[in-house]
């Protein structure tokens, strides 16, 4: 079945009530070893509802202006806590006789379930329903404001295909486009991210916390740490990594021949700007072909469902949304990809980025796996992408011809580049909603500590919204899915220690890599790195073993 074929219907929210208090019911009476079969057939008629909820999620984000696409979108909003509701409901009995839980789907369920409940309470279902609402006004301003660029209205999103032009006053003047189009929604991006703060942190205080950070952390599901690592982690970062950024951006200068390099510089390692494809969507999309068949015939065969069932929307159109991700079709099980391509090195970034959680996704889902254990918690989740990026290094040449050596290097560079900028999104969450009383100018002042710590190589010229602290806006996670950010740096750090594997044995390593996506979300994040040999990123020996690697293959 194509995607354009998925049936859509509105869920009726009186019917989903109905049958989830049978299955509370049938649950309170039903005997401990019947409850295996009756968790199944529970999570098959969820995932009914689930299907139409991603449905019109994925159809808003292909075109915001659609009016019905908006509608629906509103109305799964709408209800989402009154199904939250009903799930609890049930999951607070079946919690109950957990050791059967654990017994049947192992230990990982019962503590997703058990962070589930702790994180919501009807009396805070308004504040969900606002923060959605909220959520959806910034998806429809980021995918609709545009600016004049080279005699063109651009979005973001096709403003982005010039920051890394071998042309140095074309990247100084896209950058300057970029920081003009923000400036000119800088009220509503402040007010909007004020007011998720704030709807965020009553959240928080009418479920007795004292802020949002412990009520954002289960929220994520992460059942094995908290933020007393997160913030070690960050500190590793700063000591160990920071330094040899600074080594990195030195010698991209000398390589650009400037004195004054600027944040407009970033993006490119030398004269030649950043490696284009040598094709067009339709072109790479063959060359997919040809990757996924030289990796072996499972990763063919996910490649040939994508394509068949037209599960990829790659292209760049007005009133799309930016970015990218994959979203999971369970009731069908099918993955879904999403993608604003604009003919550079970034198209090929995000697209095995994307194909990571969609082969993981596809893999698990073929296993039977429950809907709450298909996808493991962000932070795995992210090596599934980011691995197969690094993975697929071997292979660029179909994409980049003869400047696929080129395009290697840049990709680990900007890998190791990207994790200090990571960890200030992150330790600026913390200190935001620690602190949910501070104005938008003292949130501006906290984000340009953080560049001079930890970004001190970033110089803006002419471009005020940045100058101001607030570059931080461009970055949709923070006002979306707070604390997910710090899970790219956590899983980068695991994906460079694939490479490393895959460079002394490219087999092997990939047989951890097939065994990390058929595991899903059956354990813990750092369960999931024991079962597959990989180092945990809390310790403090792993970001050191991985800065030795970089500094060695780079030449630092």
């Amino acid at each position: 079945m194509r995607f354009s074929e998925l049936p859509y219907r509105r869920p009726d929210l009186d019917a989903l009530r109905t049958q989830g208090q049978a299955f509370v019911a049938e649950a309170r009476s039903a005997e401990t070893a019947t409850l295996p079969a009756l968790v199944r057939r529970w999570d098959n008629w969820r995932k009914e509802a689930e299907g139409m909820q991603a449905l019109a999620s994925v159809h808003f984000t292909q075109d915001t202006k659609d009016p019905a696409y908006k509608a629906e979108k509103e109305y799964f909003d709408a209800i989402g806590p009154d199904l939250k509701e009903l799930d609890i409901e049930l999951l607070v009995v079946l919690l109950e006789r957990r050791g059967a839980l654990e017994d049947a789907f192992g230990e990982q369920l019962p503590a997703l379930w058990s962070c589930t409940v702790a994180s919501f309470d009807p009396s805070i279902a308004e504040h969900v329903r606002a923060e959605s609402d909220a959520n959806n006004r910034y998806d429809e301003l980021s995918a609709s404001a545009t600016v004049e660029f080279q005699g063109e209205q651009r979005t973001l999103s096709a403003l982005a295909g010039f920051y890394g032009d071998a042309d140095r006053q074309v990247r100084l003047q896209a950058r300057q486009a970029q920081d003009r189009l923000l400036g000119s929604v800088q009220g509503e991006l402040d007010g909007l991210f004020d007011e998720l703060v704030g709807i965020r942190h009553r959240m928080a205080t009418t479920l007795g916390e004292q802020d949002y950070v412990g009520l954002g952390y289960r929220r994520l599901g992460r059942t094995d740490y908290g933020a007393a690592e997160v913030a070690s982690f960050r500190q590793a970062v700063e000591e160990r990594l920071v330094p040899l950024c600074t080594a990195v951006r030195a010698r991209h200068a000398e390589a650009l021949g400037v004195s004054d390099y600027g944040f407009h510089d970033t993006p490119v390692r030398d004269k030649l700007g950043v490696p284009r494809p040598l094709g067009d969507e339709a072109w790479m999309r063959k060359q997919a072909r040809a990757l996924f068949a030289r990796m072996g015939r499972d990763f063919s065969q996910f490649y040939a469902l994508m394509e068949e069932a037209q599960l990829l929307d790659l292209d760049l159109r007005e009133g799309k949304v930016g970015g990218g991700y994959c979203e999971s079709l369970q009731q069908w099980g099918l993955p879904f990809i999403f993608a604003n391509f604009n003919g550079t090195q970034d198209d090929v970034n995000v697209f095995t980025h994307e194909c990571g959680h969609a082969f993981q996704c596809w893999t698990t889902m073929q296993t039977g796996a429950l809907r709450d254990l298909v996808w493991p918690t962000y932070e795995a989740c992210e090596i599934h992408s980011m691995g197969l990026e690094m993975l697929t290094y071997p292979d660029m040449d179909l994409f980049f011809g003869d400047d696929a050596a080129r395009f290697v290097q840049g990709h680990v560079e900007g890998a190791l580049l990207f994790l200090p900028y990571g960890v200030a999104v992150d330790a600026f969450q913390h200190q935001v909603y620690r602190s949910p009383d501070w104005s938008p100018d003292r949130r501006a002042l906290a984000w340009q500590a953080l560049e001079r710590r930890l970004l001190p190589e970033w110089s803006y010229q002419d471009m005020p919204m940045f100058e101001s602290g607030r570059f931080w806006q461009r970055q949709g996670h923070i006002y979306g899915n707070p604390f997910y950010y710090i899970d790219y740096c956590l899983a980068q750090t695991c994906a460079f220690q694939l490479w490393k594997m895959g460079r002394r044995d490219r087999v092997e390593t990939m047989r951890r890599y097939r065994r990390l996506c058929e595991l899903g979300g059956r354990l813990s994040f750092r369960a999931l790195l024991r079962d597959v040999g990989l180092a945990d990123p809390f310790h403090p020996d792993t970001l050191a073993a991985v800065a030795d690697d970089l500094a060695e293959q780079l030449g630092l």
